[in-house]
């Protein structure tokens, strides 16, 4: 299962962050996360230079394709070369975007004839590309997610999980990072978000994987 995190300059922290760990605490050989960008490293917006493990057409090979958030979207859905790098086909991978990486996606006419959910401060914009923006931390239709909300990527990497490797290994994944005492009210929480969303489930993986092969901390 190959994952590509798509990253560029200006994007917010905790929006490329927590997916990222979240899903790196898979431990398997057949699963791998990456950060992709068209540079060799990025710089987030509170400062942080992250290096990119591959190219942007890396991408258009994944199975999970996550689009970070940020201020560096403006730039992005205005950046042809930038755009020109995706052939993304939710036919056959899924695609994601945390907060205002819903713009680029929107972009792409990937959220073409479907509802979408951004972060507050780019509901506006969202909808000026003509997509029905919902109040909601999880939205997704088909092989197509978006979260609002810098929280919601635990919503966002738990929808991952779950259509990938399946519900089991999902909750083994994201209790690992709930509050201490909180452990059945966050689950609760993700429940609720996945039960919102409108997909055929995709099968686990061929071989099944004890929840030991989820990381700890």
């Amino acid at each position: 299962m190959k994952i590509t995190l798509v990253a560029f300059d200006d994007f917010t922290d905790i929006d490329l962050f927590l997916m990222w760990d979240i899903l790196k605490r898979v431990r398997r050989p057949d699963w791998e996360v990456k950060i992709v960008g068209d540079q060799a490293s990025h710089l987030s917006t509170n400062g942080i230079q992250v290096a990119t493990h591959g190219a942007l057409a890396e991408a258009n090979d994944a199975d999970v394709v996550l689009f970070a958030s940020g201020k560096g979207t403006r730039q992005m859905i205005r950046d042809d070369d930038f755009l020109r790098a995706f052939r993304l086909n939710p036919a056959r991978q899924l695609v994601g975007s945390q907060c205002s990486g819903a713009l680029i996606l929107a972009r792409l006419a990937l959220l073409d004839g479907i509802p979408a959910t951004t972060h507050l401060t780019a509901q506006r914009e969202l909808g000026e590309f003509g997509v029905r923006v919902v109040d909601a931390p999880l939205v997704a239709v088909g092989n197509v997610a978006t979260a609002g909300g810098c929280l919601s990527g635990l919503y966002l990497a738990a929808w991952v999980l779950e259509r990938t490797l399946g519900a089991e290994l999902r909750r083994a994944v994201t209790a690992l990072v709930a509050p201490v005492g909180e452990e059945a009210a966050q689950e609760g929480r993700i429940n609720a978000a996945l039960s919102r969303t409108e997909f055929t489930r995709l099968p686990p993986l061929s071989q099944p994987v004890p929840a030991t092969t989820a990381a700890g901390g």
